[in-house]
């Protein structure tokens, strides 16, 4: 927490109340939260992930270590925050921890998602040393058959053993962080295990358990992933028997204010849900930062975003900000 943090935070946000006030695009300071792509690639297969079908469009590859100091050289000291994580498993990245230290000497609050099969006893313990401040360990089932049923040639075995690696090591380095967290992506074969998740959490030590709501691609016919228990379906069925988002699609939209996303080879895209970078609004390789962030593309997609969401196919999909329970 700085004063040019601070300040930077106050002017995202006074440009944000001001352009919903105006209805146009105001934008000042600079984001305080971005994500980084680690990688694209994945050893899993789930159903529902561009990288688990392999079915990106775009360039795949590594981000590399030196590229991401330049990113940190020019929005450091603005950031509060910065997640470890857009498509892909990180820890396939060999520097994915070497990155996560370096921010950590930034004084960034650092956070990654992961499968967790890569977090044998050596990495684990990597983990702890690298500073790293949330780990979410995605963990979608109580069994093997429940687990694999979504997380497609995946071992939950694995995954706990993990757990408790993180967990020991922690302990043993008498370490507060990261907060472990596990993620229990609710879809309607694994509904039924969610007390069960609750209880293996407990037993290994886990700090925290979230349910999270599964974005579903082909919803509105209906699809087996999507949740009988209601409150844990980002969709409604309606009277005809198709499905539709539960939320409203209001004409504003916070992240494209305060926070963006960087792919592993420099593109920038508006936030999570554009998975395929099928939205650039810069290219790090060509342009700073800052020059892009003020650009007209930028200031063109936001007027756009103002006129009508429903309008942008990314946002057609969107739930503002993937809804968690505790």
């Amino acid at each position: 927490m700085t004063l040019k943090r601070l300040f930077n935070a106050f002017k995202v946000y006074g440009s944000f109340y001001l352009t919903k006030w105006l209805g146009r695009p105001i934008q000042w300071g600079l984001p305080f939260s971005i994500s980084v792509e680690p990688t694209t690639a994945c050893n899993l297969r789930c159903p529902e992930c561009p990288s688990g079908l392999r079915a990106f469009s775009r360039d795949t590859g590594n981000l590399k270590k030196d590229f991401f100091r330049e990113i940190i050289t020019h929005l450091g000291d603005q950031l509060f925050y910065l997640t470890f994580y857009f498509q892909g498993e990180p820890y396939i990245n060999p520097n994915f921890l070497e990155m996560v230290a370096y921010a950590h000497t930034k004084k960034i609050y650092t956070t990654t998602s992961t499968n967790a099969h890569f977090l044998d006893d050596a990495n684990a313990r990597a983990t702890i040393e690298s500073g790293l401040d949330r780990l979410i360990i995605s963990i979608d089932g109580s069994t093997q058959e429940v687990y694999e049923a979504y997380r497609k040639e995946g071992d939950l075995a694995k995954v706990l053993e993990g757990a408790r690696n993180v967990v020991k090591w922690k302990k043993a380095l008498k370490s507060n962080t990261p907060h472990i967290i596990f993620q229990f992506l609710v879809v309607k074969p694994n509904e039924h295990q969610i007390d069960d998740i609750y209880q293996i959490a407990k037993e290994i030590g886990v700090d925290e358990v979230k349910l999270k709501t599964a974005q579903i691609y082909d919803f509105k016919d209906g699809n087996p992933l999507i949740p009988t228990i209601d409150k844990y379906s980002r969709y409604a069925q309606m009277q005809n028997g198709s499905y539709k988002i539960k939320n409203e699609l209001l004409n504003h939209c916070w992240k494209l204010w305060h926070s963006c996303v960087i792919t592993w080879d420099g593109m920038v895209v508006p936030c999570c849900f554009d998975k395929d970078a099928s939205h650039k609004l810069g290219d790090l390789k060509k342009e700073s930062f800052k020059e892009l962030w003020k650009g007209e593309t930028y200031s063109n997609f936001r007027k756009q975003l103002l006129k009508g969401r429903d309008k942008i196919d990314i946002c057609n999909n969107c739930t503002e900000g993937c809804r968690v329970w505790h």
